[in-house]
């Protein structure tokens, strides 16, 4: 279908008006020391009935009109948008040196996880809660939406906020970074369960699922639990070598002719693929930014941890020419970053009515009992690994923060129609929230000199001296 020349005008004028407003509120957030992306939403909420809405909605309603063509092609760009987040989110997921750290890491991943999930679980299967249910929702995806909610934790604003305060780099970091990593894998594929799961129960079936043939929710919710974690595994595995041996094939004229298109083909593939099996396209985003990243060495052409897909900061000019994989890499990074993912934001921001989806009651409660159960289970796990009170309360704090993680979970639980919208907006408002608490509290350690930073961490121990000579006389 194409659009009129009056249509086109007016998706190029939508298109226009949400990428400046992001990314101006998003530049005074980042003046402001504060996550450039809750700038990006704010922008959005500018534009949308909050806002713009209560002042002018004739103007509103032109200019981001709820259906017709203009409202079709927003919502491709809002989707693109969205699987391009994803797929920078698994570019950062990669293994990381965790050195001495391991007890810690592993306690605080064991019980940051685990029992912010369970609390979520027992909360909503205890509470009444059905008021929450999109269309397509039932008790059983509410619940495990709830607890996801309460459990999940950011990679990238983390990874910000560290960088922006002089953190990243030290003891610190690394085991933040390398907890938060570890929950949002676990995360996505839980999500992946409970989107599959939540679309075999009603008519909107696809892919091989819908293929099968029954309605047996026993064999619905095994399918969706394998197929997740099988064509995880496959990915890990196997997908930087299918990437590189692809990009190396002497065949590939679309790597020959643009390694940029062959990396976003690859990147929609993978999407399809998911799609093809039944379970939500953002998996095979996250799974296909973790198979070029790990192919390309991603991470270190110009890309640190700190500057993920949350951070939106300035796209960097690439080090290396577009022909190669990094530069292929650093250049659907910097167009993500500077258009696609803040126009996703800014629709976000644009779909929050706080007038009439904002339940104070609700969200008060919902906000502090997701802050206490996540500071609580992160600081028992720091505590029990032998971290100091102050290092303890620090890291709990830090995985507080639920950034674009926990907006991504919004968007798409919506979308599926697993929740309505009054539960998204009080989930986009815990991500904003929570990480500008992670902001301020760790910033005022910094200054407090309570947090090292890089400057001022002391350099670790040397380790024990080999001595063959005492090891011959013990042996003797």
């Amino acid at each position: 279908m194409s659009l009129t020349p009056s249509d086109t005008a007016h998706v190029l004028l939508a298109l226009v008006v949400l990428a400046t407003c992001a990314h101006g509120v998003g530049h005074v957030f980042k003046r402001l020391r504060q996550p450039q992306v809750i700038g990006e939403i704010v922008g959005g909420l500018l534009l949308g009935p909050t806002v713009l809405g209560r002042i002018s909605p004739g103007a509103q309603h032109w200019l981001l009109p709820p259906d017709g063509p203009t409202a079709a092609v927003l919502g491709a760009f809002y989707q693109i948008g969205l699987l391009l987040l994803v797929w920078l989110t698994g570019s950062e997921l990669r293994a990381r040196d965790a050195g001495s750290e391991r007890r810690t890491i592993g306690s605080v991943a064991g019980s940051g996880l685990v029992l912010p999930f369970a609390c979520g679980l027992a909360v909503a299967q205890t509470l009444d809660l059905g008021e929450l249910s999109g269309a397509s929702g039932s008790p059983a995806t509410l619940a495990l939406v709830f607890g996801m909610a309460i459990a999940i934790t950011s990679v990238p604003v983390i990874s910000r906020i560290m960088l922006d305060l002089d953190v990243l780099g030290t003891r610190f970091s690394r085991i933040v970074l390398a907890v938060a990593v570890v929950e949002d894998v676990v995360l996505y594929v839980i999500l992946a369960i409970v989107l599959g799961v939540a679309q075999a129960e009603t008519a909107g079936s696809h892919g091989l699922w819908s293929l099968i043939g029954t309605d047996s929710l026993p064999l619905a919710i095994a399918y969706f639990t394998l197929v997740p974690l099988l064509f995880l595994a496959v990915t890990m595995r196997w997908g930087p070598r299918l990437f590189t041996a692809l990009s190396r094939w002497s065949f590939n004229v679309l790597n020959l002719q643009s390694p940029l298109a062959f990396r976003i083909s690859f990147v929609f593939l993978l999407c399809a693929g998911c799609i093809g099996l039944g379970i939500d396209p953002i998996f095979g985003a996250l799974v296909a930014g973790m198979s070029t990243a790990g192919a390309s060495g991603a991470g270190a052409a110009g890309a640190s941890p700190a500057a993920g897909p949350e951070t939106s900061a300035e796209p960097q000019t690439p080090t290396e020419p577009e022909t190669s994989a990094g530069g292929s890499h650093q250049t659907l990074r910097a167009v993500s970053l500077g258009f696609f993912v803040p126009v996703y934001f800014a629709i976000v921001g644009v779909k929050l009515d706080l007038a009439r989806h904002l339940d104070l009651v609700f969200f008060g409660w919902f906000l502090v009992f997701a802050c206490a159960v996540k500071l609580v289970s992160v600081w028992a796990g720091a505590s029990l690994a032998g971290e100091p009170r102050g290092s303890s309360f620090h890291l709990a704090v830090a995985m507080n923060a639920r950034g674009g993680p926990g907006i991504v979970l919004a968007s798409t639980a919506l979308q599926a129609r697993i929740i309505n919208e009054d539960f998204f907006t009080a989930l986009v408002l815990l991500s904003m929230v929570t990480s500008q608490i992670a902001g301020v509290v760790l910033g005022r350690a910094v200054r407090a000199g309570k947090l090292p930073t890089t400057a001022t961490e002391p350099p670790p121990a040397p380790a024990a001296p080999h001595r063959p000579e005492r090891l011959q006389q013990e042996r003797l």
